[in-house]
């Protein structure tokens, strides 16, 4: 499953010792199932997304494979409303900084040039 998923075995290892996933033995091997594979699938997804271990546990604790579990999708909703809303911010954060460091930069190249003509017409010598 590691490499199905580009993963290392300490990575499947972590997530089963966080309680994301957990796996059949056989022997001293891990065996993954469908519902690990779906978990897994979700834990990737949630981790791209930026969700915290604890945020996709306590979601995952919810789940039941054959049952639509409401408190599962309410706990979800909510997870993905603080989400967007954190991303939210973080844009405008971003915005911001890329205006002003596009301001930096356009002086910077303003004060270069400036500094360029003055060199060019023998100013900047002596």
């Amino acid at each position: 499953m590691a490499k199905e998923f580009s993963l290392t075995p300490q990575a499947l290892r972590f997530y089963e010792e966080k309680g994301l996933l957990s796996p059949q033995r056989a022997g001293t091997a891990r065996v993954f199932d469908y519902r690990d594979r779906a978990r897994l699938i979700l834990i990737l997804k949630f981790r791209r997304l930026g969700f915290s271990l604890e945020e996709i546990r306590e979601y995952l604790s919810h789940y039941r494979p054959d049952t639509p579990n409401p408190e599962q999708y309410r706990d979800g909703l909510n997870k993905i409303r603080r989400r967007i809303e954190a991303l939210e911010r973080m844009r405008v954060e971003v915005d911001e900084a890329l205006k002003d460091l596009r301001e930096m930069e356009n002086d910077a190249r303003r004060r270069l040039a400036d500094c360029e003509q003055r060199e060019a017409a023998g100013d900047g010598e002596g």
